[in-house]
């Protein structure tokens, strides 16, 4: 398969920001395909799991916190739950050898769990900053150890990702904060242009096996994500009102989801990726001075410091496969 670079414009796929799960899959039938959704069990993750399972594919969900994956998911025929630890890179490890165990082809990867501005924490032997070994590299790891029967599906790998890039690129001289004061906000940035990166070199490197990948942006959703933000912050932000009320301008989860879904599953997108997404179709670059924060910084989508951040990342975790 001949790569070819997707132009980052809009396709007109006929969706916008308040479609839905639903609106997407209409007519979709996913039978027989599988599809892997870390933190599938809350918030979009929960709600990308049940419309991929409604249209007939088979679910797996790796979870942090097993008992309560269960719980969340138990009505929902079609899905499994297993327990991984994204922080830790042994437990990704086990987690992969366990799927690999089983001989299934992956077609669908949506890497939906993440953390975001939490207080400063360290992961690992190495202490990483949390933000980064999680939304970054604990994906990263996953997604390379499960590469061969991600190859064999010919899959669409869906990286979550965020407008936050645009607080951040990435930190190439202190990703982890270790010499500059932590700043929770410009972490997360970080982590989420790592997630764009991630997917542009994912489908450079993809591309002759079938493999393409995409980040999406799913727009503003108050979930689980926002647990780590007070009150006062969401109030200062205009995420909610004094009275707890929140902004119109706030998707619900279906809606947020819409994305992720689109990207997994549109036959619109064959032949195409390595394109940031939002609003159920793919987004155009960011313009100089607009401070909507719409659309892509183009640092985040640089083959250049994609390859960079690939190679870093491999460095990190001791894990390629390529």
């Amino acid at each position: 398969m001949t790569y070819t670079t997707t132009p980052q414009q809009p396709i007109g796929s006929g969706f916008g920001a308040r479609s839905t799960t639903h609106d997407v899959l209409r007519g979709a039938d996913l039978a027989g395909r599988l599809a892997v959704v870390t933190g599938g069990y809350v918030g979009l993750g929960l709600e990308t799991t049940r419309a991929l399972a409604g249209a007939g594919a088979r679910v797996v969900v790796p979870a942090r916190r097993r008992e309560v994956a269960e719980q969340a998911v138990g009505g929902i025929d079609g899905v499994e739950v297993d327990e991984m630890d994204l922080a830790d890179l042994g437990s990704v490890r086990d987690f992969a050898g366990r799927f690999l165990a089983s001989g299934r082809d992956i077609d669908i990867v949506v890497t939906n769990a993440g953390v975001m501005a939490c207080p400063e924490t360290r992961v690992g032997p190495d202490g990483w900053e949390a933000q980064f070994a999680t939304n970054h590299l604990g994906h990263f790891a996953l997604v390379n150890a499960l590469w061969e029967p991600i190859a064999r599906g010919g899959a669409r790998v869906v990286a979550l990702t965020s407008r936050g890039h645009h607080i951040s690129g990435i930190r190439w001289e202190d990703p982890h904060f270790t010499a500059d004061p932590y700043d929770k906000w410009a972490a997360y940035g970080q982590s989420k242009t790592a997630n764009v990166l991630f997917a542009v070199q994912l489908d450079r490197l993809g591309s002759e096996s079938g493999v393409r990948a995409f980040a999406v942006h799913p727009g503003s959703i108050l979930t689980e994500l926002v647990r780590h933000t007070p009150r006062e912050e969401r109030v200062a932000m205009g995420w909610i009102d004094e009275d707890g009320n929140v902004s119109e301008r706030f998707k619900t989860p279906e809606q947020g989801a819409s994305t992720q879904v689109w990207a997994a599953t549109s036959t619109d997108l064959k032949g195409m990726g390595g394109v940031y997404c939002e609003d159920a179709d793919i987004a155009r670059p960011a313009q100089a001075g607009d401070t909507s924060w719409r659309g892509v910084r183009s640092y985040a989508v640089d083959p250049a410091q994609a390859a960079r951040l690939w190679d870093l990342s491999a460095r990190l975790t001791g894990v390629n496969a390529f």
